[in-house]
């Protein structure tokens, strides 16, 4: 066995604990959902068990095997392959009728199966109590009880792979029948197909396809080998549909229900004690109609409040751990030597990289929230109270989940309108769900949000910040069914599973990757950006300036003022030369130039640069203005990007900022993965034309109205929590 490979495919419906048992199994880090699609895409993972080398396939979530969306293929054709040596069947135990109609099918691949009762605890609350020896003669297969969020019964799992996996002649799953006509039927399509002497058929029983061609499959019935038996089948359907009354696929349908429902009435039993669900109490409220919509929006202010509040302090621990590295390399630093390292350190990699690192914590926080949300199951009903929302924007609730994936990351939100069958809908999707405000932009509110707003009010200027990316979003894709994509939406159906308390491991996994994509994502491209915008920040360097700034210097320094008046007028010239050399940078060339255009939305120079490196990571905003303000207002060492954005800017400047961030083009990452899902450049090109038109107007208008009326048009000063950008003192005296 050791020169063997023993291949196992993962097979479940959606939200049945699967991905979990997959982790646990493998350990390797996978995001663990609570609800319905969270994999879309074939999935491997390889262990040992004793002397056995495993590698197991965790297929999509899927109620059936038919082949009707996206995730039903994928796992039909790894299926089909046949090179599956055992099939792991998991089964949430609570909701067992409804999952075994897929286990039903899959008797018919005649391949080893293992059923795996998961949640049994909670099934056990419920009140469920299992006779799992009767249950596995009505299936023919092996049953083991398991807890996948604890572990409970991975051990004897693991057990019962070793021995099928010993078995030279494993036993094979009892097929349901399905009634004397049918039945008929499949033998003599069965034969047939046995005749032909298929490559597929060495792999996979003729039985299994005479069945498909029966239920008149599409997957199986397009295919040229299948095709003589499509007519043979049509007239054993007509004979059937008389003999019984009704059409042979819902006939089978019925059979399978029918094996299923006999084995449950015999094996599983509801002790007298059954209390009413926790859940059923709980939705009455949550899915509400009236309510349900308003407490959505209240679990995410919540959110956001939760993320400022808690945030604060471990952003006030990176600001002072980076000030004291900053100040640490210009103290340790030799005095007149490579000039240029020491500032491309202090100013480009320490200013740039550790201002984006700065706002980690709120991140981190965020996507602590939503892995509760998500874990505990309310984000399925979220998902379930927008369907009848967003019917009236030309969506439905299974484009909800891609636009929640879009809070995280706008690149595995477009991949996931993978699990959207209609075409019309998902392209929609794929259009509109860069509006959802990403992690990437984050950063950027976390640095205005408290530089412009008063503490009270940071929570609410977030939370309506999000509000307005679904309301855009909602808004184009309502006009994008009215004229581009116009077309009948899909019926949406969800199941809505138990509330549990999500595990602390499933929170940690979700954690980890944030964390560790966030770390390298400034690791490397943040890192060679900062160094690039530092580099355009300081090239070519300017000669001769408008004041002898040295000769100013010398005299302010000699001259009989207070040296408070002295400090104040050093600062003044040091401000000054220190634009000169930025404006004639590269950098200060292309923000003068887009300063033209972008003028009347509120954007000076400086904001209009930054805005261009924000094109390749959002979060190079930060490290651009971190790097154009670390070296002003430099005679204090207390001065910090906050200080210098409130003293440039108003709350109605700093808030129009990050609208424009909000609805503008999405990241390089996002734009590549929308021509690959959409298949077009064409498609690509009019998203970058949709968010660059929708964010100019959007925020032209917000800006002109609100200085109109003089909304936020004065600067808030007070003092507020800052993030430390550092400053090196120049041999001449002046200040970088």
């Amino acid at each position: 066995m050791e020169s063997k490979v023993f291949r196992i495919a993962l097979a479940g419906n959606p939200n049945c604990g699967k991905t979990t048992i997959f982790n646990r199994l493998t350990g390797t880090r996978q995001h663990v959902g609570n609800y319905p699609g969270v994999t879309v895409e074939r999935k491997t993972g390889s262990c040992r068990i004793n002397d056995f080398r495993v590698e197991i396939v965790d297929l999509p979530g899927i109620y059936s095997l038919s082949s009707s969306s996206p995730e039903e293929k994928v796992a039909f054709q790894e299926l089909l392959k046949g090179d599956i040596d055992l099939i792991l069947n998991i089964i949430d135990a609570g909701n067992a009728q409804r999952n075994m109609y897929l286990t039903t099918q899959l008797t018919e691949l005649d391949i080893p199966m293992l059923l795996a009762f998961n949640m049994i605890d909670d099934a056990e609350k419920q009140g469920l109590v299992f006779d799992f020896q009767k249950l596995e003669g009505f299936f023919g297969s092996p049953i083991v009880p398991t807890v996948g969020s604890t572990g409970a019964g991975l051990e004897e799992l693991r057990r019962k792979i070793y021995e099928i996996g010993r078995d030279p002649s494993p036993q094979r799953p009892v097929k349901p029948k399905y009634g004397p006509k049918t039945d008929e039927a499949i033998r003599a399509l069965t034969a047939g197909i046995e005749a032909l002497n298929l490559p597929e058929t060495k792999r996979i029983p003729a039985r299994y396809f005479a069945i498909k061609v029966l239920e008149d499959d599409p997957e199986i019935c397009l295919r040229p080998e299948f095709a003589a038996f499509c007519s043979e089948a049509a007239e054993w359907r007509k004979q059937i549909s008389a003999r019984n009354g009704m059409n042979s696929r819902t006939l089978m349908a019925d059979f399978r229900y029918g094996v299923i429902a006999g084995a449950c009435r015999e094996a599983i039993t509801i002790s007298n004690d059954r209390r009413r669900q926790l859940s059923d109490v709980i939705d009455k409220y949550v899915t509400n109609r009236f309510l349900g919509v308003p407490i959505f929006l209240l679990m995410m202010y919540l959110v956001f409040q939760f993320t400022f509040a808690v945030g604060q302090y471990p952003m006030d621990w990176l600001e002072a751990f980076f000030g004291w590295l900053g100040r640490t390399v210009n103290e340790v630093w030799p005095v007149g030597q490579a000039e240029f390292l020491q500032r491309l350190l202090v100013e480009g990699i320490i200013g740039g990289v550790g201002g984006v690192l700065v706002f980690l914590p709120n991140i981190l926080l965020l996507f602590l929230s939503i892995a509760i949300l998500e874990g505990t199951g309310y984000m399925a009903r979220a998902a379930f109270i927008m369907d009848g929302f967003m019917h009236k924007f030309g969506l439905h609730g299974k484009s909800f989940i891609p636009m929640l994936l879009g809070f995280g990351c706008s690149v595995p939100a477009v991949m996931a309108t993978r699990t959207i069958d209609n075409e019309s809908d998902r392209k929609t999707t794929i259009m509109v769900v860069p509006f959802m405000s990403c992690g990437a932009r984050l950063p950027i509110y976390a640095m205005l949000i408290p530089a412009f707003f008063p503490e009270k009010f940071q929570a609410l200027t977030m939370w309506i910040i999000y509000l307005i990316g679904i309301v855009v979003a909602l808004g184009c894709a309502l006009l994008l069914k009215s004229t581009i994509f116009k077309g009948e939406g899909e019926v949406f159906v969800m199941e809505l599973p138990p509330y549990r308390w999500p595990t602390l491991r499933s929170i940690l996994i979700l954690m980890w990757e944030k964390t560790s994509m966030y770390l390298h994502k400034a690791g490397t491209l943040i890192l060679l950006a900062s160094i690039l915008l530092f580099v355009i920040n300081t090239f070519p360097e300017k000669k001769s300036f408008s004041v002898d700034y040295p000769a100013e210097i010398a005299k302010v320094e000699h001259s009989v003022a207070s040296e408070e008046e002295k400090a104040g007028e050093l600062s003044r010239l040091n401000a000054e030369q220190k634009g000169e050399l930025l404006e004639y940078s590269i950098a200060g060339r292309i923000g003068k130039g887009l300063e033209v255009v972008m003028k009347p939305l509120g954007f000076d120079w400086k904001v209009s640069s930054a805005l261009i490196g924000a094109f390749a990571a959002k979060e190079l905003f930060v490290a651009q203005l971190g790097i154009l303000y670390s070296v002003e207002d430099a005679e204090s060492e207390e001065s910090t990007l906050q200080s210098a954005l409130q003293k440039n800017y108003t709350p109605l400047q700093g808030f129009c900022i990050m609208l424009f961030c909000l609805l503008t083009v999405p990241c390089i990452a996002t734009m590549a993965v929308v021509r690959r899902e959409a298949n077009s450049w064409k498609f690509m090109f009019a998203q970058i034309a949709l968010y660059t038109v929708i964010a100019y107007v959007v925020t032209l208008v917000v800006f002109q109205a609100g200085s109109v009326l003089d909304i936020g048009t004065k600067p808030f000063l007070p003092p507020v929590r800052e993030t430390a950008i550092v400053r090196q003192a120049m041999p001449d005296g002046g200040m970088r």
